[in-house]
């Protein structure tokens, strides 16, 4: 299971490095035999394995043995069964060809019992009446068609690997009587030559593809028929649905139940040694692994594709939507923390709080969705160096999405410079409990929790500071009066003059200086310590508004005129203020204008700094 597995550092993508292990996994899995009926085929190696795994947008994920070529054999019958269809139309295709499962073999000699139809598409005699639908004459001008088509799914030019198709055309008899009694049921017509649609079928089977490919090929279908990476439409989206129902029903020749069972996936797999399945809408997989079982399916790629879908819970009928989970993602450039700090402060972590980056999460979190997740905090990690993400508004996550998060988190903190930060974990706590019970005791130990985004943000503002400027900087216990913000541009003499006016006053942690509600009568400059701005929330909770550093004042209202405190203000631990009443304000008001005057120019440029900062931070986050 999913929970055993021991999270590797070998890549930053936690899907790569699932894959990967995967791979190492079955790489000695030596059960089951290459193809031998086709001489051509009993010539290939038979350890080549690869894995390759392909998203709807594109992105792709592989290891092993991924460009190494092999023949695609029945895996061709889904793709042109989508080429009869939009040959001729639905209708005339089903009065050919069937849909139903046969329970035979794929090369049995097998009919509907009083119509002549093959039983499906994926079948000899199905996928040879298909294969006389598509539009040619000639098997050279059928087959024309068919390798432009998958050549358009595979998003690259494909070939025929003729040593195959001679091999087979040599050995293929039977699919030649095949041809033969569809000619006299008239499913191949009468005036058609069966040998035509032979032909092209040999040579259908015969493409030369490799894992990857196939991974595209399918995600092609997964994405509506719409190739990924070049915007291709390959299969027109009415018939999608059409050809993945035959891939899910019959794609996996006897063993086509038991793989929707245990699977869910629809698939298709060739005695080439490939199998490709597909999850609409999300993904597709491909595994190329040529020993196969007693049915003609890969050994190695039934093993990938079980462990994929039971790991990450990819069965088809129990299938969530996979947009991406992240509601919003910025840096502490454009979104700072509540924490007033210096001037010197706010210009550095203008230009470096881009190495600060938060991503709220959002909805259920499964492979599907938590895989956009991690690809996009992988791809933009770079120049990255703290990492917070916030779980708030996650309603659910499932075991498969603790992994990947775990798995990126123990990759990203290899670095003893990252910091991986997690807010609200609260609302997730099964992924705490994976933390704590699954993952090593570094990574449990290095990850840092926090209550809110907020303080999150702060603490890496505080870090990243205490790394880049001087170290002292932050210990800065007391601002003296000449240099606090109020008091910018002031003579001696005038600081002098203002601190006749002031009261000092201590306090100790946990005071309240002031309460919401309360006459605003009074202005603070903070020598020491430091305050908390906060306002109770409906359920009790307390909400940081703002923290005030030494050098700022706060309580400022009295300097503008006489109104009640909005919020409470609150002392974390011990700190000094000078206090400068209103009745002192009125007084200097009358004895010392000019002083008044360039105290309140002061605190005109904070409020707006202050509003800018907040107009810039809500114009971001409504955009």
């Amino acid at each position: 299971m999913l929970e055993s597995l021991r999270l590797s550092a070998q890549t930053s993508s936690p899907v790569q490095n699932y894959i990967n292990y995967l791979h190492d996994k079955y790489i000695n899995l030596k059960e089951g035999n290459v193809a031998d009926y086709i001489p051509e085929l009993a010539k290939v190696y038979p350890d080549w394995f690869g894995i390759c795994l392909a998203s709807v947008d594109g992105k792709i994920y592989e290891v092993g043995d991924t460009n190494q070529s092999f023949t695609i054999q029945s895996i061709s019958k889904a793709f042109a069964y989508g080429i009869a269809l939009e040959d001729n139309g639905l209708d005339k295709v089903i009065d050919k060809v069937s849909v139903e499962p046969s329970g035979d073999a794929f090369n049995s000699i097998s009919l509907e019992e009083g119509s002549g139809r093959p039983f499906n598409p994926m079948i000899n005699a199905g996928a040879i009446a298909v294969v006389n639908l598509i539009q040619g004459v000639t098997p050279e001008q059928k087959f024309n068609r068919i390798l432009e088509r998958f050549s358009q799914y595979a998003g690259r030019a494909l070939s025929l690997d003729r040593n195959v198709y001679e091999s087979e055309s040599k050995t293929g008899d039977r699919n030649r009587a095949i041809a033969w009694m569809l000619k006299n049921f008239n499913i191949i017509e009468a005036h058609q030559d069966p040998m035509n649609a032979i032909d092209a079928y040999f040579r259908q089977c015969s493409i030369a593809v490799n894992c990857r490919d196939l991974a595209l090929m399918g995600a092609t279908l997964a994405n509506s028929g719409t190739n990924p990476l070049t915007g291709q439409v390959c299969l027109e989206p009415k018939y999608v649905t059409n050809v993945l129902s035959v891939m899910g029903t019959s794609g996996m020749y006897n063993y086509a139940g038991e793989w929707v069972f245990r699977v869910g996936l629809p698939a298709k797999s060739g005695v080439g040694g490939g199998i490709v399945a597909v999850l609409p809408g999300r993904l597709a997989i491909s595994v190329f692994s040529p020993r196969l079982d007693k049915l003609g399916n890969s050994v190695r790629g039934i093993a990938v594709c079980s462990d994929l879908s039971a790991n990450f819970d990819l069965h088809l009928f129990n299938a969530p939507t996979s947009t991406s989970p992240i509601r919003l993602s910025h840096n502490a450039s454009q979104v700072s923390s509540s924490r007033l700090r210096s001037p010197i402060e706010v210009d550095f972590l203008s230009k470096q709080g881009q190495r600060i980056r938060l991503y709220e999460l959002q909805g259920n979190l499964t492979f599907s969705t938590t895989e956009i997740c991690v690809r996009e905090i992988v791809e933009g990690v770079k120049g990255i160096d703290f990492l917070i993400i916030d779980f708030k508004r996650v309603l659910g996550i499932d075991p498969a999405a603790c992994w990947l998060l775990a798995n990126l988190f123990e990759n990203l903190t290899e670095s003893d410079s990252f910091e991986v930060v997690l807010t609200h974990l609260d609302s997730v706590r099964p992924f705490e409990d994976y933390i704590q019970e699954k993952c090593s005791d570094r990574l449990s130990q290095k990850v840092k929790l926090f209550i809110e985004n907020d303080f999150a943000i702060e603490w890496c503002e505080t870090q990243l500071i205490s790394r880049e400027l001087s170290p002292l900087h932050l210990l800065e216990e007391f601002c003296p009066l000449q240099e606090q913000q109020l008091c910018v541009g002031l003579s001696e003499e005038e600081i002098r003059c203002l601190h006749s006016f002031l009261e000092l006053r201590s306090y100790s942690a946990d005071d309240v200086i002031c309460h919401k509600g309360e006459k605003a009568d009074e202005v603070f400059f903070l020598l020491k310590g430091e305050v908390m701005v906060v306002i109770s929330l409906q359920d009790g909770k307390q909400k940081r508004l703002a923290t005030i550093t030494p050098g700022m004042a706060f309580g400022e209202i009295p300097l503008v005129g006489i109104f009640e405190r909005t919020a409470d203000i609150i002392v974390p631990r011990h700190s000094e203020c000078y206090v400068l009443s209103k009745v002192q304000f009125e007084r200097l008001s009358v004895e010392q204008p000019a002083l008044k005057g360039k105290i309140l120019t002061n605190l005109c440029r904070i409020l707006f700094e202050r509003l800018r900062k907040a107009n810039k931070e809500i114009e971001f986050l409504c955009h």
